[in-house]
């Protein structure tokens, strides 16, 4: 049964836009099939589509839905800006994972640079992606993906964070394995995590020891090197599994 992310009032949802097309044009829907509506308050319902109007659907209330859905900790993905496409497959995969949001961030290393007049169009699709992505893993909420920040902006916006973690490919080599571990068995439900991954040429050493005053800690990801766009997908994972399959 599709999802989507509606506009609430009362007991009736209010579908528009790129969901009334796909509703009324891909899934070519009629009035009294089914779907499920998520409000602002992420709580989920089965509904029933009531009118097709030119512009909108409303669909009512059927019954409520219980479950808890979303990760018990929030997790931030800080990614470096990578090449490419990979900062899609990240936005992607990664809401799928369970992740809060993501926030791009212009590295050192960063090969690739930021044009505020382009990027506009950039940050639409990739909170599209997000949204869609929500939607097929039957997410409670769509995790927003930020305008890229730089290093001073980064360091203001973690201190509201419970826990800093870089992946750090030397701690890595160096075969560290416990720092993850031990961080996430800190943690109760409700806490936040801010996860930093570098660009594909890591970070520097400068970056690191600079993060590392703001109470960042480094942390290996297993005994292997992974790829930019692996590394934050193997947290994520790591998260679910303690705090969700483990219980």
């Amino acid at each position: 049964m599709q999802r989507y992310f509606a506009k609430q009032e009362e007991d009736t949802f209010i579908i528009q836009e790129d969901d009334y097309h796909h509703i009324v044009r891909v899934m070519r829907m009629n009035v009294g099939d089914k779907i499920y509506c998520v409000n602002n308050d992420q709580q989920v319902a089965q509904c029933s589509i009531e009118n097709i109007f030119e512009n909108e659907v409303t669909a009512k209330v059927v019954q409520w839905l219980e479950g808890e859905i979303e990760l018990p900790v929030s997790v931030s993905i800080v990614s470096g800006l990578p090449k490419g496409d990979k900062l899609e497959w990240i936005i992607q995969k990664g809401t799928e994972l369970g992740a809060y949001e993501f926030i791009p961030f212009i590295a050192a290393r960063s090969v690739v640079k930021w044009d505020e007049k382009k990027g506009a169009k950039k940050l639409i699709r990739w909170n599209k992606i997000a949204k869609e992505a929500a939607e097929q893993s039957h997410r409670t909420m769509i995790p927003e993906v930020s305008t890229p920040i730089s290093m001073k902006e980064l360091i203001k916006r973690s201190k509201s964070y419970d826990v800093k973690i870089i992946a750090y490919e030397e701690e890595a080599k160096e075969g560290e394995s416990a720092m993850l571990t031990k961080k996430l068995q800190s943690m109760t439900k409700g806490q936040t995590i801010l996860a930093l991954f570098g660009p594909e040429g890591g970070l520097s050493e400068s970056e690191v020891n600079l993060l590392k005053e703001q109470d960042f800690v480094t942390c290996g990801l297993g005994p292997r090197i992974l790829r930019t766009e692996t590394a934050p997908l193997y947290l994520l994972s790591a998260v679910s599994y303690h705090f969700e399959l483990m219980e």
